[in-house]
C-alpha cells in the first residue's frame, strides 16, 4: 500500500478521545461541560483525579509516537523521516480536530505532541519534558509550561537537526501550533487569572 493511506490511519488514531471516553466512562459527564471544558489530561486531572489523568496522558501521549514509530515500516515509507513527521502532524491534527466528536472540542495537542517528537527525536524531547517538569514546578501553571516547553523543542530541534531541517522546520511549526491552541490561556496569564496545577475546581458528582 502506498505511505499515504497511513496518513488517514494516523488521524483517527489522534482523534480518538482519551479525555471524552473517561468522563463518560467515570462519571457518566462530559467533559467538555466541565472544569476547563478542555479535553485534556490537565482538565482531567481537575475533574476527575490524578489517577485517571495519568491514564489519559499515557494514551494520548501513545496516540502521537505509534503512528510515527510504526507506519514508516508498516507501509514501507520512503523517505522515512518524511512520512513519519507527517504521520506525526495527522495525529496531532486528530487530536485537536476530532472526527469522532465532529470536530469539535478536542484537545490543545501538547500530550499527543510529545509523543510524536518521543519517537522522532527523543533527546530534544528529553530536554523539552525536563524544562516543563521545571517550569511547572515553580510556576504552578501548566499552560506556561507547555508553551516555554514547546518553544524549548524548537530550539533544542535546531541546535541538533538544524533549523533548515525538515525536524527543525516541524519544531518551528509545532511551537507557533502549541501557541496558538493555548491563545485563550496566554490571555488569562497576562490578567492573572489562570488556575494553577493542583487547585480545586470543579468536581463532577
Amino acid at each position: 500500500m502506498h505511505p499515504a493511506v497511513g496518513l488517514p490511519l494516523a488521524y483517527l488514531l489522534g482523534s480518538i478521545p482519551f479525555a471524552y471516553i473517561a468522563g463518560r466512562m467515570a462519571k457518566g459527564i462530559d467533559l467538555r461541560e466541565h472544569g476547563s471544558g478542555n479535553l485534556g489530561a490537565t482538565n482531567v486531572h481537575r475533574v476527575l483525579g490524578g489517577k485517571i489523568a495519568l491514564a489519559v496522558l499515557v494514551l494520548d501521549t501513545a496516540k502521537g509516537a505509534i503512528p510515527v514509530a510504526l507506519f514508516p515500516k508498516m507501509f514501507a515509507a520512503v523517505p522515512l523521516q518524511h512520512w513519519a513527521i507527517a504521520y506525526g502532524i495527522a495525529a496531532i491534527l486528530g487530536h485537536v480536530v476530532p472526527i469522532f466528536l465532529l470536530g469539535r472540542g478536542g484537545g490543545k495537542g501538547v500530550a499527543t505532541a510529545g509523543g510524536v517528537f518521543l519517537a522522532l527525536a527523543p533527546i530534544p524531547f528529553l530536554i523539552s519534558l525536563a524544562v516543563w517538569v521545571t517550569v511547572l514546578l515553580v510556576s504552578g501553571y501548566v499552560s506556561l509550561a507547555s508553551l516555554v516547553a514547546a518553544t524549548a523543542l524548537a530550539i533544542a530541534l535546531g541546535v541538533m537537526h538544524g533549523l533548515r531541517s525538515p525536524l527543525g522546520i516541524v519544531g518551528v511549526l509545532v511551537a507557533v501550533f502549541v501557541i496558538w491552541t493555548h491563545r485563550a490561556n496566554i490571555g488569562r496569564l497576562r490578567r492573572g487569572e489562570e488556575n494553577r496545577f493542583g487547585r480545586k475546581t470543579e468536581k463532577a458528582p
